[in-house]
């Protein structure tokens, strides 16, 4: 919450300092919950969608899951944006993945499963590496392998 004389005014304009005090109460409070804690490194998921998609979402939230037990917080786009979003449509897919790759921004590095990598799935690793992102790869049932071998 920033602290300028804009923020005491409500949406429609008015002035409104008790909405003011209690979101910077709020906002005071979090920070001193927080503060010396560490939060949860947010984990890109990347794992196969395209083609079997109802086993690859149920695998995707497998790996979600796997992350969050990790101490992690996983950010899986395939897993939300193909609920308004047309995956069979050209323009609505390569939407979706720009979307992508912007949530990969904020994440600390990028968690690789299965044992093939499609083409969206290469698309994301390259753009992770642009970003000098780390890279763990996992085979579909969760172990971790060195190298770009999943095979």
């Amino acid at each position: 919450m920033s602290n300028n004389r804009s923020d005491r005014f409500n949406g429609s304009g008015y002035y409104d300092p008790t909405a003011y005090e209690a979101l910077r109460n709020i906002s005071r409070s979090e920070r001193k919950e927080h503060k010396g804690k560490q939060s949860a490194p947010k984990i890109y998921i990347c794992s196969p969608y395209r083609g079997d998609t109802e086993n690859n979402v149920r695998n995707a939230r497998r790996y979600c899951r796997f992350a969050v037990e990790q101490g992690c917080f996983p950010i899986a786009p395939h897993l939300f944006l193909p609920q308004f979003m047309n995956d069979n449509i050209r323009s609505e897919r390569e939407l979706a993945l720009s979307f992508g790759l912007r949530l990969l921004n904020g994440c600390k590095e990028m968690w690789i499963f299965g044992n093939k990598i499609s083409e969206g799935m290469q698309m994301e690793i390259d753009a992770a590496k642009h970003q000098n992102k780390s890279l763990r790869f996992f085979t579909s049932d969760l172990k971790e392998v060195r190298g770009h071998d999943l095979e």
